[in-house]
């Protein structure tokens, strides 16, 4: 197969059409190596376009995503970036926007990501650096991007925060605060949450500030990024007693928290909003954190969520709701809210999953050292559904229940 500019440019429409079925026998012939070179060579924006779609197309393959990184294709990419950059030609924009998305979709594949990477001293990476500091919103989008597939790999985390990649993150969304581009709010998100995932680089990114800097986004109106930050918010408390204790306090954030809980018109950002507050909980079991919660009106949140039809949810919810309730924080504090009743339905419910059922009996357990609470299980007569889980299968469950038995039988 002989490719050439010429033909490229006379043929480019059959050979966009027959790329799907080509894609693998192309890398027999060296075709990264040829476009590479032709992209070099490439003076107009016309024959850069060709030479970028055909790239495009080409890349989705993942075999030869890598063979691309192997034969340089994201550094001629990354060096054309830079000759055009600062320009205002619609053209030259034009092949920036193909050129960086195109970077950003050869990173999705691990090896060539890695390959990129070069643990921090790849020329791609250190480009797409640059790119955060950019005055050039699709470069800041694609460097954000890049950023978080880089993240996909702790060890890459850890070299990025070693490197200082966050407080270029944090300045970039800081930027879009009032009236920025969503989708770079988005990714800059994305990106903070991936590289917190490590255990040691959560307690350093706290200690850095993160998560006060990213509080300003709390007044967005645009769900994506409200998704973004309740998830990177739940990845930066997640094993942090610290962090939970300080952010469970918050009143403008748990303000925030419970509208959020309630958005009608976006699931999954109630369902991350209900899921940060029962981890504010779990990772704090602090009884200031249960106080303000409570204040807020969250722990109506906290039971519709244990009755979710995710099992995460329930369960998690459910962990909250017993951390609180072995907290003193006021006699029958539960019981306007009708927990109970609900909680016994799901016992007695034949589908209701054996996780559910064990951390159900949990949380009941801890409620049965409320005088009011034993008042109101001997009212629903609860003994009866314990006698039932007392010969389930599930020898957790069975124990679990034989224990909130005999606490019942305590003042019977």
């Amino acid at each position: 197969v002989l490719v050439s500019f010429v033909y490229l440019e006379t043929a480019y429409t059959e050979l966009n059409q027959l790329l799907y079925t080509t894609r693998e026998a192309l890398v027999e012939v060296g075709v990264a190596e040829v476009l590479t070179a032709q992209l070099k060579l490439a003076t107009d924006a016309e024959r850069r376009h060709i030479i970028l779609e055909v790239l495009g197309s080409l890349g989705e393959s993942d075999v030869l995503k890598l063979q691309f990184v192997e034969s340089g294709v994201p550094e001629a990419l990354s060096e054309m970036i830079r000759g055009l950059q600062g320009g205002s030609d619609p053209h030259d924009l034009c092949s920036i926007k193909i050129a960086s998305n195109l970077i950003v979709s050869l990173l999705l594949g691990d090896e060539s990501m890695q390959k990129c990477f070069g643990e921090g001293t790849g020329v791609v990476y250190r480009d797409v650096l640059s790119w955060l500091q950019s005055s050039n919103t699709q470069l800041q989008l694609s460097g954000a991007l890049a950023i978080a597939n880089f993240a996909r790999n702790d060890s890459n985390c850890v070299k990025m925060l070693e490197l200082g990649v966050v407080p270029h993150i944090l300045t970039l969304l800081e930027q879009h605060v009032d009236e920025g581009d969503v989708s770079v709010q988005h990714a800059g998100l994305s990106a903070l949450r991936n590289l917190a995932i490590p255990a040691s680089n959560k307690v350093r990114m706290l200690e850095d500030g993160v998560t006060e800097r990213i509080r300003t986004l709390l007044r967005s109106d645009m769900p994506p990024v409200q998704f973004k930050l309740l998830g990177t918010l739940h990845m930066m408390v997640d094993g942090q007693e610290e962090a939970a204790a300080v952010l469970g306090k918050d009143e403008v954030l748990l303000a925030r928290i419970m509208e959020w809980c309630e958005a009608r018109d976006h699931a999954g950002v109630r369902g991350e909003a209900n899921r940060l507050l029962a981890a504010l909980i779990r990772h704090s079991r602090a009884p200031e954190v249960i106080n303000a919660v409570t204040k807020a009106d969250g722990v109506r949140h906290l039971i519709s969520m244990a009755t979710s039809e995710h099992l995460i949810m329930q369960n998690e919810a459910l962990v909250a709701l017993a951390i609180a309730s072995a907290i003193d924080i006021g006699e029958g504090f539960y019981y306007p809210l009708r927990l109970l009743p609900t909680l016994q339905k799901m016992l007695d419910d034949p589908v209701a999953t054996v996780e559910f059922k064990f951390s159900a009996l949990g949380l009941i357990c801890s409620l049965a050292n409320s005088s009011s609470m034993k008042e109101e299980m001997e009212s629903l007569n609860l003994k009866e559904t314990l006698n039932k889980l007392s010969g389930h299968s599930s020898t957790n469950v069975a124990t679990q229940a034989d224990t909130v038995l005999a606490m019942l039988s305590e003042t019977s």
